[in-house]
């Protein structure tokens, strides 16, 4: 499978590389919060974490990842000894989840699709999955 490189304007020019082939065990917030072969979603037959509105606001995203301890930062810039992740929006539902990789890049899970490594958080931006919106981090594991 390739990536939809229409879908995200500013991908080729920033430059990606595939990770992963596709696969239907895990989704972007899955992929983001760090759990492999998971499909984060608040409909009812699918992973949520527990208390957590079952829905697709931006805020119940925020509250699924703050049941791993991720709090809300003011920077998506890296951070020594942090892990972050970004929130992805279009209005006020959650689209997309990327986290950030030691090196300051960011990895994405395409839906059911690849994986990729991207630069930043702008080479997703303003295509498909909107803008980012929020951005969490914790303490690297």
């Amino acid at each position: 499978m390739t990536v939809c490189e229409s879908c995200f304007p500013n991908l080729v020019a920033a430059g990606y590389k595939i990770t992963s082939d596709p696969t239907e065990e895990e989704n972007c917030i899955g992929h983001a919060a760090g759990r492999p072969n998971e499909w984060w979603d608040p409909d009812e037959d699918q992973i949520w974490p527990d208390g957590v509105p079952r829905d697709y606001t931006v805020e119940s995203l925020v509250l699924a990842f703050a049941t791993l301890d991720y709090a809300l930062c003011d920077s998506a810039g890296n951070e020594p000894g942090y892990e972050k992740v970004a929130i992805y929006s279009d209005d006020d539902e959650y689209t997309h989840a990327a986290r950030q990789l030691e090196d300051g890049s960011w990895s994405s899970k395409l839906g059911p699709d690849d994986d990729i490594n991207h630069p930043t958080l702008e080479s997703l931006a303003d295509g498909t999955y909107g803008k980012v919106v929020r951005v969490m981090k914790r303490p690297r594991r």
